[in-house]
Formats: structure tokens, C-alpha cells, sequence
């Protein structure tokens, strides 16, 4: 199975040259650190900040320069600081390319579940409902089962819904996902070392499977 930066890792193949790149909180802001040297891309942080670099080395860290999680970061020669008025102006206006998210929940249509839990505590729904209403491409990053070893690949939602039909690609520590307009989850590559078997048993939502399925490249 895959740890968390060997997730993003994965994941950082999937942005392509000239992308704008929203980065949500979580796994998908350790994207910045496996970005391809042979592309140019432009990482967005929705508090105000285009041209993210990779997380600072320990001793290097500005408390000024954060992300939107509150993580101190880098940035890269010509970026730009700006309000969160104009923030998301850019993701409204559909600036944005990519925007890569965690997710507590996605079901087989792709709706996605990732702000709130009953009875929990919370701040707000943050940025994520504009960025999956918004954005051209929206790939998830997650857990591909909770801590009691139950989906979270379901046929519907349990959890208060975010975005409905809007997730395209699914990277956990067990697979990589197409979820298909008509709706399914579509097996395209497993993570080393892990079967076929594991991975429908940790799918709870229409799993399909055609063909040879690959182990990925890290």
C-alpha cells in the first residue's frame, strides 16, 4: 500500500504542462514537492497566492508564507500575493485547471464528501464547494478506507455532500480511479503489491474491472 507522499507522488503525473493547480488541504498540498523539473506549472493557494513552491527545508520556514492550510511554504520566482476577493475570482471564473482535494466520502457518480462530519465541530465549509463547482478537472486524494476499515468508495454518500458528479480521477493507497460519467469506479492501475481481491473488498460502490490492471509507476 501507499503512504501518503507516495500518493502524491502519483498524483503529480497527472498535471500536465501550462496547468493552474489548486492544492486542498491534506495529502494533495504534498503534490508541490513531486511536480515534474521538464513542466511549468502554477500552483494556487485559495488564501491568496499563485506560483506555490515545495515545502520549506526544517530552518528555512517563513511564518508569513502559508498555504491554506496554515502550512509555512515556498515560493517560486514571479509569483504573486493577492487577496482572497481575488483568489476566487480566478477559481469562480474557471482560471483553474486542476483542482486536487481529499475526501472523506465519494460515491460511484462521483459526489464528494469532505467538510463536515455530524455532530463534529467545524470552522465552515472553507473554499472546497467553490473549487469543485468551478474547476475543469477535480482529482481526489484519500484514504481508500476509514480507521474501522470500512469504504469510503460508496455507492452513495452517507456524509453532507460538497460537489454532486464532479470528481473525474481517484488516487488512495490501494488504487488509481476513474469515476465514469455513467457512473463506477473504474480500476485503472493497483498499488504494489496489492491484489485485485483487496481492492474489491475495500470497495463498497460499483467496481469495474477490464483486463490486465497494471501496478503503478512511483
Amino acid at each position: 500500500m501507499l503512504d501518503k507522499n507516495s500518493i502524491a507522488k502519483r498524483i503529480a503525473r497527472e498535471v500536465k504542462d501550462g496547468y493552474y493547480v489548486n492544492l486542498g488541504i491534506g495529502i494533495p498540498t504534498l503534490v508541490a514537492n513531486y511536480i515534474p523539473k521538464d513542466i511549468s506549472v502554477v500552483l494556487q493557494s485559495e488564501n491568496g497566492l499563485l506560483g506555490m513552491g515545495p515545502f520549506p527545508f526544517e530552518g528555512e520556514e517563513d511564518p508569513d508564507t502559508i498555504n491554506a492550510g496554515k502550512q509555512t511554504i515556498t515560493m517560486l520566482p514571479g509569483s504573486a500575493v493577492f487577496d482572497s476577493a481575488m483568489s476566487f475570482g480566478m477559481i469562480r471564473a474557471r482560471k483553474v485547471n486542476l483542482t486536487i482535494l481529499g475526501a472523506m466520502e465519494v460515491s460511484e457518480n462521483g459526489d464528494i464528501a469532505n467538510w463536515k462530519i455530524p455532530g463534529k465541530m467545524v470552522k465552515g465549509m472553507g473554499g472546497a464547494m467553490d473549487l469543485v463547482a468551478s474547476a475543469e478537472n477535480i482529482i481526489v486524494a484519500m484514504q481508500h478506507v476509514n480507521k474501522a476499515g470500512e469504504s469510503k468508495l460508496l455507492p452513495k454518500c452517507t456524509l453532507p455532500l460538497t460537489g454532486i458528479n464532479c470528481v473525474k480521477k481517484i488516487v488512495t493507497e490501494l488504487a488509481v480511479l476513474d469515476v465514469l460519467p455513467g457512473g463506477g469506479f473504474k480500476l485503472l492501475e493497483r498499488a504494489p503489491g496489492v491484489s485485485i481481491d483487496e481492492i474489491k473488498a475495500a470497495t463498497a460502490g460499483k467496481l469495474i474491472i477490464e483486463g490486465e490492471i497494471p501496478e503503478m509507476m512511483i
